[in-house]
């Protein structure tokens, strides 16, 4: 393995860390491992802190193929709490807001499923990394400051409702670069005269690379040691 000329790495992202701590991580580990200070390391797209799954990390020249990466198709599987939402759309912020979940049947939430499937406008959740007048949306948010993000076109390929034990429900998403599966999720709460928010969320799939395919952070120092490394030359 050459980690300056570029390797692509497949992460199994854990539960509550940031991208960039796995990052940060895999850089520490590669850097000791070559005895260097300093190597270029990327990812193919964030996760948030409370998703695990599928994460393509790219090292040296193979940085540039991030962009390559991040335009592939991705696959999740998501869990909703239907009947509540969160001003985060997920857990990282208290319930704000309650509302009925009598009305909601299987059929019912197959059918607004349905409505998502194809190209679609979403409002990104005003707690991301969206830019707005160059700060990040999240950053604004959390200041609390009012956010005014716009919709973006995007292509949901597949939904399939997996479980429904209402008023949990989960579902696959197979989706295009930018969706935020929290804000389907509110999107999906209304489409169904109530509220939603996400409790889970696992990347399974990024283009074909598949979760199983994935190294766990915690294992990486171990895998490395086993791997034929080239000399790093210092320029």
């Amino acid at each position: 393995m050459n980690f300056k000329e570029g390797e692509v790495l497949y992460f199994d992202k854990p539960l509550k860390w940031t991208s960039f701590a796995v990052v940060n991580k895999i850089r520490y580990h590669i850097c000791r491992k070559l005895g260097v200070k300093k190597i270029k390391v990327g990812h193919a797209g964030t996760l948030d802190p409370l998703a695990t799954g599928v994460m393509i990390i790219c090292t040296g020249k193979a940085t540039k193929r991030i962009e390559e990466f991040q335009y592939h198709t991705k696959e999740y599987i998501a869990t909703l709490q239907l009947g509540a939402t969160t001003p985060s759309f997920d857990l990282e912020k208290e319930i704000d807001a309650t509302y009925p979940t009598e009305h909601i049947t299987r059929e019912l939430v197959e059918e607004a499923l349905q409505r998502f499937i194809g190209r679609i406008e979403q409002i990104p959740p005003v707690f991301s990394a969206c830019k707005v007048d160059g700060k990040r949306a999240y950053d604004l948010a959390r200041k609390g400051e009012d956010v005014e993000l716009k919709a973006k076109t995007l292509i949901i390929d597949e939904i399939e409702l997996l479980e429904c034990n209402l008023p949990e429900i989960k579902i696959r998403v197979v989706c295009s670069k930018g969706t935020y599966i929290r804000a389907l999720a509110r999107d999906i709460g209304e489409a169904l005269n109530s509220g939603a928010h996400l409790i889970g969320l696992i990347r399974t799939r990024v283009g074909d690379v598949r979760l199983e395919d994935c190294l766990s952070v915690e294992s990486f120092p171990e895998w490395l040691d086993q791997q034929e490394i080239e000399e790093v030359i210092n320029e």
